[in-house]
């Protein structure tokens, strides 16, 4: 007789679909804000825009639109599905 095992999700296993991020920055690449979805997978974000950004789009995020909400603030929308 055969067991069938059935999985349940690990402590800490990301939620699975789609994930949102949004990430406030300055025009002279520091870090304002990130807002994101709540079990959205992310690393620590670093005071540098750019290096966020980098940590986002190596976890497998991608860019969906860069808007300028101020003239010296800018704004990144990134989803991960």
């Amino acid at each position: 007789m055969k067991r069938i095992r059935q999985v349940q999700p690990m402590i800490g296993q990301a939620w699975t679909g789609r994930h949102v991020v949004l990430l406030h920055c300055t025009n002279n690449n520091q870090l304002i804000e990130v807002y994101k979805s709540f079990h959205a997978p992310i690393e620590p974000p670093r005071q540098n825009c750019a290096e966020t950004l980098s940590q986002l789009l190596s976890i497998g995020y991608k860019i969906q639109a860069i808007t300028a909400i101020s003239p010296t603030q800018i704004q990144y929308f990134l989803v991960l599905e």
